[in-house]
């Protein structure tokens, strides 16, 4: 029986046009998903290329979060081989570094150097007590898995010709997925 389900629905979709329609895929849908990599809060990517931008708790070897400078920010470069390497100086101070202040709850405020106008919080999960990084994603209180940025042809190095930013995640309150897309 599914063997002729499957070949009525095949038949459908040749007779009617559909195999020749072309499939729209995003980008970001063939990009490499960072895998293993040690407290990894979320991460970003862009369609200038496959490498990757990881912002990950920074811990102590002592195991203690360093309160001075919580999110460590840090290359992997797929076309590289997949090797980690540190951001330099400009790629810190303008594109991906990050800024931090803690809140009297012991909470930090996280900010993104590029893009100042999203508020970043960084706090225990009162789930499983481990740090996550929550923004508000449709205006849901949500925490932050991957960071997408569509960048059109034209702009310069500093201002690039943004398409859209990307934000996928968890809602804190239930776990399920969400995802917003909005123009900077």
């Amino acid at each position: 029986m599914r063997i002729l389900i499957v070949l009525l629905c095949l038949t459908f979709f040749h007779s009617e046009g559909y195999a020749k329609m072309p499939i729209m895929i995003d980008p970001q849908d063939t990009f490499p998903v960072p895998a293993n990599i040690k407290n990894q809060l979320f991460y970003l990517q862009r369609t200038t290329n496959t490498n990757t931008v990881i912002y990950a708790l920074n811990i102590s070897d002592k195991g203690v979060l360093d309160e001075s400078n919580p999110v460590k920010v840090f290359w992997i470069r797929y076309p590289e081989g997949g090797m980690q390497k540190d951001l330099n100086f400009i790629q810190k101070a303008f594109a991906y570094g990050t800024t931090s202040k803690k809140n009297k709850d012991g909470s930090f405020t996280i900010h993104l150097v590029a893009y100042k106008k999203k508020d970043f919080i960084l706090k225990k999960s009162p789930i499983d007590n481990t740090y996550k990084l929550y923004t508000l994603i449709n205006n849901k209180e949500s925490e932050i898995k991957r960071v997408f940025i569509k960048i059109d042809p034209g702009g310069t190095l500093f201002n690039p010709n943004i398409a859209y930013v990307e934000m996928k995640g968890k809602e804190a309150i239930n776990s399920r997925p969400i995802m917003e897309r909005f123009k900077p």
